[in-house]
């Protein structure tokens, strides 16, 4: 991998507010899922290949910022513990959001060839929430301006996940776009239904409660022995609308129902699995996780997080002949989860009290098995046109679309995690970010059977078309 970290140079810092004071005395409550996500942080990088600011600090793009931050108190406020249990909040207090500006010495182009995932995390500014200290003065959203040689930028957003999901947190950039075209924000912050998801409980939804809480309970027992870390890489695979179809066909008659996250879900898995272990190993498990603002009917503003994990194990998936086999399990056991499901598994959060009120300790949610990451719902996000993924709605003006745009999640611990997500070609193209330890994620970059579907690998420091 290469190491050109010198070509990021952070140049000033500055605190974006918000253009409306909040409420006195407004605060924001964390869900049990929320709660669960502390160890974890969400970068997100949207890339575009034409400049958009003159000066920031006297640019309009900021003073739109500052009037799409009034309609997200908890990202310009701070965490703090509430007197009454000692459980994490936010206190929404104006403090602000913190801005970095940094150039990079190379062009956008060359940058996603040859950069890797390593440093591209120098494009989102970031520090964990301080342990034992007074966390009131740490800024849980940072956004950081990357400006490239010959005009590209890319904006970089990081946020503790306890305050967001990458739903979230780009729906959040959306609305500073929005702001900037002076256009109504389609998709605003809705707060009221984490207070529902606080309160909400299973016994009115379902009877189902065994598998998501007995899940959850092997996760959060799993995150007492720790792991051994090591050195993880991160790699982006873009597959084409021809290759995804083709690829669909092959599998077509042992899997007619497969979709382009079944069957890269299943690939992915099967590979790596080739690579952690021997062929003699029976079982694999794979964590799986969606996103259920929709299957809860929840607004696709939902501030928070709206995400399911849950466990699929399968025999011999490393050696398996017909990968629709394969395919077909993820299938079954993601269009299979139902509303009850997933109260199962929030009720269970919302139960981790202990004595006195305080919720139990967070725990790794992205691990220590291997998680792959749907992010087909921003497919289906109402309000975009031509069935354009939410994430490249991020429209600044009419020309200015994101090229390309990068999700992390921080502190990926144990066999790693593959992110399925939409590609901004039309049809079923796809993308692939896999976050693995460098010597596996090396050999899967040299993988037969993923090159013959003939991706374009990014952000990977090599140079692979």
């Amino acid at each position: 991998m290469m190491n050109q970290s010198n070509r990021v140079a952070f140049r000033s810092k500055l605190t974006a507010v918000s253009s409306r004071p909040v409420n006195p005395g407004t605060r924001h409550s964390f869900t049990g899922i929320d709660k669960a996500m502390a160890l974890h942080s969400v970068h997100v990088v949207f890339y575009y290949k034409k400049q958009l600011f003159t000066d920031f600090d006297l640019d309009p793009f900021r003073v739109c910022l500052s009037e799409a931050l009034s309609l997200y108190p908890p990202v310009t406020g701070r965490i703090v513990r509430r007197e009454v249990d000692g459980e994490w909040e936010v206190k929404c207090n104006d403090a602000g959001v913190r801005v970095v500006k940094a150039t990079v010495a190379t062009t956008l182009d060359e940058w996603l060839e040859s950069a890797d995932g390593a440093e591209e995390m120098l494009l989102t500014t970031w520090d964990d929430m301080p342990q034992g200290d007074d966390p009131s003065l740490w800024s849980p959203f940072k956004i950081q301006i990357n400006e490239f040689e010959g005009g590209g930028v890319a904006i970089g957003v990081s946020c503790s996940h306890m305050q967001a999901d990458p739903t979230c947190a780009t729906l959040f950039i959306k609305s500073w776009a929005e702001t900037h075209r002076r256009e109504a924000v389609v998709h605003p912050p809705c707060f009221e239904e984490s207070d529902s998801l606080l309160t909400r409980g299973l016994n009115t939804h379902s009877k189902n409660t065994k598998s998501s809480r007995a899940y959850y309970e092997a996760k959060s027992m799993a995150a007492q022995t720790p792991l051994v870390l090591k050195k993880m890489g991160t790699a982006t695979f873009k597959f084409s609308d021809k290759a995804m179809k083709q690829s669909l066909l092959e599998i077509h008659q042992s899997c007619p129902v497969a979709t382009p996250f079944d069957l890269l879900a299943a690939l992915f898995w099967a590979r790596i699995a080739r690579l952690k272990h021997s062929e003699s190993e029976s079982k694999h498990s794979l964590s799986i996780c969606v996103d259920f603002r929709k299957k809860l009917q929840l607004s696709y503003g939902h501030y928070g997080n709206a995400l399911h994990f849950s466990l699929l194990s399968l025999p011999d998936v490393g050696v398996k002949e017909d990968l629709g086999d394969v395919a077909g399990a993820v299938h079954s056991h993601v269009s299979n989860q139902g509303e009850g499901e997933f109260w199962s598994a929030i009720d269970w959060f919302q139960s981790r009290k202990k004595e006195g009120g305080e919720s139990g300790a967070p725990f790794r949610m992205y691990g220590p098995e291997l998680t792959c990451m749907s992010m087909e719902h921003m497919i289906e996000f109402p309000g975009s046109t031509g069935n354009t993924p939410l994430m490249h709605t991020a429209v600044f003006d009419k020309e200015i679309r994101p090229v390309h745009v990068s999700y992390h999640v921080g502190n990926v611990e144990g066999e790693g995690l593959i992110m399925v997500m939409p590609s901004p070609e039309k049809g079923l193209a796809r993308m692939v970010t896999v976050t693995l330890p460098e010597e596996e994620l090396e050999q899967l970059c040299e993988d037969e059977a993923i090159l013959n579907l003939n991706p374009t690998t990014i952000l990977s420091g090599t140079r692979r078309a």
